[in-house]
């Protein structure tokens, strides 16, 4: 596989009263160009931390981030970031929010020019008609509109997104699903996401990876996705190998959860989308 994000040997250590704490130990992935890529586990086993060292937020303890054949220093527009909060300007409108972006990565662009790049990637988030509206107009799905928007229309390597949908009510989680996988149909960018959803992994992803409950974090499995692209939900959620797939996914929580008793339960901490995963999760329970 050419790699075209290498996370390598990453460790992530933090001092306490009582010592260094590591959080993560001897992380690897590599993603392919291109490729959508899932990070899920218990709630702080480290997922958020791998991405933010990847976004140059954080840094590692040990480790190295090679993104497109050059390490990771620091923060940079070629990493845009969508948060689970739409962080937002609140006195910009959602076309200045997105244009704020692209006058940073394209100065060299006449005015007009980017504007048209922020109508565009707004447009493609279906927001043609909110462009002079500030957050506190928006709706929180349709600020997280504006914040894929604002990440897409920055043309990065790398799309970096931390439970972007997790605030979301399920039909707008659903919604904003679709928007995602339309941008990165069009675009074709490399993404790494971290998720608590195993149905919005399976959904969105080319793999999704199952880390271990912390301390001392790793990649524990990783699963391979074969649906085919494009994807419709209905098509994905009826596919023979759906249900066993989840399964694993949330059979490998589960046991995580049982090594590690401090680590919230794995039941509660997967999220289902649609009927029929709610009503296929009503029936692992009572078996349960």
């Amino acid at each position: 596989m050419k790699k075209y994000l290498e996370i390598s040997g990453l460790d992530k250590a933090y001092d306490t009263p009582d010592g260094a704490v590591t959080i993560v130990k001897g992380f690897d992935l590599a993603l392919r160009e291109g490729e959508l890529v899932s990070i899920i586990g218990h709630s702080g086993c480290g997922k958020s931390t791998v991405l933010s060292i990847v976004a140059g937020l954080n840094y590692a303890s040990s480790g190295a981030v090679v993104l497109a054949g050059k390490e990771v220093v620091g923060a940079g527009p070629d990493r845009g970031i969508v948060f689970q909060a739409p962080c937002l300007l609140h006195w910009l409108s959602a076309e200045d929010n997105v244009l704020l972006g692209v006058d940073q990565v394209h100065p060299e662009l006449p005015r007009a020019e980017r504007r048209n790049i922020a109508r565009h990637y707004l447009s493609l988030v279906g927001l043609d008609d909110s462009l002079d509206k500030r957050p506190s107009e928006l709706s929180l799905g349709m600020r997280q509109r504006v914040g894929l928007a604002r990440a897409f229309a920055l043309s990065p390597k790398l799309l970096l997104l931390d439970e972007p949908f997790g605030m979301l009510d399920s039909l707008t989680r659903i919604e904003l699903q679709e928007v995602l996988l339309s941008l990165w149909a069009h675009d074709s960018k490399t993404a790494l996401m971290v998720t608590h959803d195993v149905d919005e992994a399976l959904f969105l992803s080319d793999r999704v990876v199952m880390m271990t409950s912390g301390p001392e974090a790793h990649v524990g499995e990783v699963l391979t996705v074969p649906f085919e692209r494009p994807r419709e939900r209905s098509a994905v959620m009826s596919h023979p190998l759906y249900y066993e797939l989840r399964e694993r996914l949330i059979a490998f929580l589960e046991e995580e959860g049982k090594r590690h008793p401090a680590a919230a339960p794995a039941r509660a901490e997967v999220k289902v989308t649609g009927l029929k995963g709610l009503l296929r999760s009503a029936a692992i329970a009572l078996r349960s």
